[in-house]
């Protein structure tokens, strides 16, 4: 009888969660969807970067065993006018060589390569963004779970939201923090190395580089990335909620259909010089959004003078990323997803597969 009169019928309600603030509710959902993909959210990108460190380590090893095979027999090399006894590359020598602009030039180098070497929990984010939205709403509808969070104290619109956040707050952040701490594990790598050659690491790398500065940046970015990612959570949500089924084959083939009907009647002279714009503007905007890189980004890159000191560290300045704030392209792309989140959410409502 006890135990009868506690289970809960379809119409009851946990009196925790009615009592409970709409914040507290909306961090319990942000908690739900943080343990359900912990695999993606945060061993994905954990994981890209152990491998991404894994292979620098093997890359190093290689290339060390071919320096030494193909050492000079008298163990000397020329630097200018002096020559050089290596003994297994004496990197301390070489240090005393460098001067400020060499120094400054280096630190350019290690920023790029501690870039590059970061970029591996980046790339997965994109792909754990893109599958968790697809199947955000659809999963839930499949495995007939949605009948469960109904009944609770939960609004559609807190429930889509919490799914939201966690695509454009949680799991980037996690990203990030993995990022970084890929960037100093392969920084601490190569200082073994470099102490290996007989060289100091904090004046050849820790003091030219900046990943100090570099993961402040990462950080800063992530407000930016949230908005411009807009466009494609919105269209992957409203996928996931609309499709009955393979809601995968729907978010894809339909941008990419639009975009062939829109070439072809381009092709009858319907239109004209309208099929690239299309493509740029709806197309990949709705499909590759969540990919860091704006197209801001990647014409401002054309325009880096490399060549000038401090280069490299300014690739990433809060200050030069924040300017795609002035983009109608952004603002539209944000335009866009907020509408579609809004029909998810409505579809969601309305949506019964039962």
């Amino acid at each position: 009888m006890n135990a009868a009169a506690h289970t809960a019928s379809p119409g009851t309600r946990p009196a925790a969660a009615v009592h409970a603030s709409p914040a507290r509710r909306f961090g319990w959902l942000l908690r739900r969807e943080f343990w359900e993909h912990k695999g993606g959210f945060l061993w994905a990108p954990l994981v890209a970067g152990a491998i991404s460190l894994l292979l620098s380590a093997m890359g190093i090893v290689i290339a060390m065993v071919a320096a030494r095979d193909s050492m000079p027999e008298d163990g000397t090399i020329s630097l200018g006018d002096s020559e050089i006894q290596l003994n297994g590359l004496d990197l301390g020598m070489l240090t005393s060589q460098l001067g400020h602009e060499e120094l400054a030039r280096l630190g350019d180098g290690l920023d790029l390569t501690l870039m590059l070497a970061s970029g591996w929990p980046f790339i997965v984010l994109a792909f754990v963004m893109f599958f968790y939205c697809l199947g955000a709403l659809y999963d839930e509808r499949k495995d007939r779970s949605v009948l469960f969070w109904k009944s609770l104290p939960l609004s559609d619109s807190s429930t889509v939201l919490s799914k939201v956040v966690s695509a454009v707050v949680v799991a980037p952040l996690l990203a990030t923090i993995a990022a970084i701490l890929t960037m100093f594990g392969f920084l601490a790598l190569i200082s073994l190395v470099v102490l290996f050659y007989g060289g100091n690491p904090v004046s050849l790398l820790w003091g030219p580089a900046s990943p100090a500065l570099i993961s402040l940046q990462y950080i800063a970015a992530i407000p930016l990335y949230a908005l411009w990612a807009m466009p494609t959570i919105g269209w992957l949500l409203l996928c996931s909620s609309w499709a009955r089924s393979k809601p995968f084959l729907w978010a894809i083939m339909i941008p990419l259909f639009a975009g062939i009907f829109v070439a072809w009647l381009e092709f009858l002279g319907v239109f004209e010089d309208v099929t690239w714009p299309f493509f740029r503007n709806i197309v990949l905007r709705a499909l590759t959004s969540i990919f860091p890189m704006t197209f801001m980004d990647l014409e401002y890159l054309k325009g880096v003078n490399f060549d000038v000191p401090g280069a490299a560290r300014n690739l990433m300045n809060p200050m030069g990323v924040y300017r795609n704030l002035a983009s109608l392209d952004l603002w539209g792309g944000v335009v866009a997803g907020v509408a579609m989140i809004f029909a998810a959410i409505r579809l969601r409502r309305w949506r019964d597969e039962g």
